[in-house]
């Protein structure tokens, strides 16, 4: 898949209510929100152990696969209910949250 068609995919879900599932090397199954995206990278605000504390992150396109994860759906009740959602899968391990 090319860096366009990934953007493609990926701009649908920027939205800060919106969940998608991103896994890591050392680190699967996180929700984060895509808070951005370039043809060269995706920023991301993923959820931590505290409570509204997020890690935020850009990771570079060519490091990420795009696919669907069928084990999550949408929540957001205004508006229609999705039975899956967006995955990031990077190749590379999770970066260090600092607290």
């Amino acid at each position: 898949m090319t860096n366009e068609q990934k953007v493609e995919q990926i701009r649908k879900w920027i939205d800060p209510e919106e969940r998608v599932t991103v896994g890591f090397r050392d680190e699967q199954d996180l929700n984060a929100a895509i808070t951005g995206c370039s043809t060269e990278s995706v920023d991301l605000a993923i959820d931590t152990r505290v409570p509204h504390l997020k890690q935020r992150i850009s990771v570079p396109l060519s490091r990420t696969d795009v696919a669907e994860d069928p084990f999550h759906y949408t929540r957001d009740p205004d508006r229609p209910l999705k039975h899956r959602r967006l995955m990031l899968v990077i190749d590379d391990k999770r970066p260090s949250v600092i607290y």
